[in-house]
């Protein structure tokens, strides 16, 4: 039970955040299943010339969740996979370990949770990247309080032609 209000807060962010599209508008981000399908997102993931075995394998963690080390500027976060959310939101100290720039001044409503308003800043990421993986002009929202662990939400898992769970493990690939 003393990881509850964890779990409560990691849902609703989640799934408020997952309410909102770059624009302010209710979302319209493809679910992890229509992944495979034609994106309309604006942005490009390109496979480095390496790139030759198609999928990163994300197993299970002992919590159910699923987690991904995420490189942004040569800094890397550990990220809670939350194929339900429709942007990708980093905490305050992720986003300033990663370089992401952004100003507490600019806080502006994103989400309404059971505990009220949700605030954060709405950035773009030039480049993320995941394994093999690199999407470019990635919407994001840093939620500088009340968001325990970053989320790696559709903006950037979108833009992957394959996401897949199988008993124990997520399938990202090509």
């Amino acid at each position: 039970m003393k990881f509850a209000p964890f779990v409560l807060v990691v849902i609703m962010i989640g799934a408020l955040v997952g309410w909102f599209a770059p624009d302010g508008s209710v979302a319209d981000a493809a679910p992890a299943s229509a992944v495979g399908q034609e994106a309309t997102a604006p942005l490009d993931v390109v496979r480095d010339r390496s790139w030759n075995r198609g999928e990163v394998v994300l197993p299970r963690a002992g919590d159910g969740h699923f987690y991904a080390d995420v490189v942004v500027d040569g800094a890397s976060t550990r990220m809670l996979v939350d194929t339900g959310a429709s942007m990708v939101a980093l905490t305050g100290e992720d986003a300033d370990a990663m370089g992401v720039r952004w100003n507490v001044q600019d806080l502006a409503q994103v989400a309404r949770g059971a505990s009220g308003p949700v605030y954060g800043v709405r950035v773009t990421i030039d480049r993320m990247q995941l394994g093999d993986f690199e999407a470019r002009s990635v919407e994001t929202i840093v939620v500088p309080e009340g968001l325990d662990i970053s989320l790696l939400g559709q903006s950037f898992l979108a833009q992957i032609p394959r996401v897949e769970m199988a008993q124990n493990k997520m399938v990202l690939g090509g």
